[in-house]
């Protein structure tokens, strides 16, 4: 599987920004797909996840929304109202559905996209 995450950018605190990721390869529909970040000097950490279900961190639950469109083999990372504290690269993951134990932990994830760095202005 590949994946390959774009939508990345500059934004305004308050604002709204959409990041993407495409994956190939692979049946899209038997992986759950996550969002992870890694800002400078920090860990990379997890933002969502979706299978069957979604998945936040504290940090952004009420304010990213996690979807797919197994269509499109797409997933997507709706940002609304971000922060400074949101600016990150941002990485997209797959992982087996039926066999991964956590959704929040990358360990579980097989497949990792390139990143798109999300930037938030004050």
């Amino acid at each position: 599987v590949q994946l390959q995450a774009s939508g990345g950018g500059l934004v305004q605190a308050g604002g709204s920004l959409r990041v993407s990721c495409a994956a190939s390869g692979g049946t899209f529909s038997s992986y759950a797909m996550g969002w992870f970040r890694q800002a400078p000097g920090k860990e990379r950490e997890f933002v969502a996840a979706i299978g069957s279900l979604r998945y936040y961190a504290d940090s952004v639950k009420g304010r990213f929304t996690i979807s797919r469109d197994d269509a499109k083999n797409t997933v997507y990372l709706q940002m609304n109202s971000p922060t400074p504290e949101d600016t990150a690269v941002y990485y997209c993951a797959a992982g087996n559905i039926y066999t991964m134990r956590s959704r929040a932990n990358a360990g579980g994830y097989n497949y990792w996209g390139q990143g798109t760095q999300v930037t938030v202005s004050s």
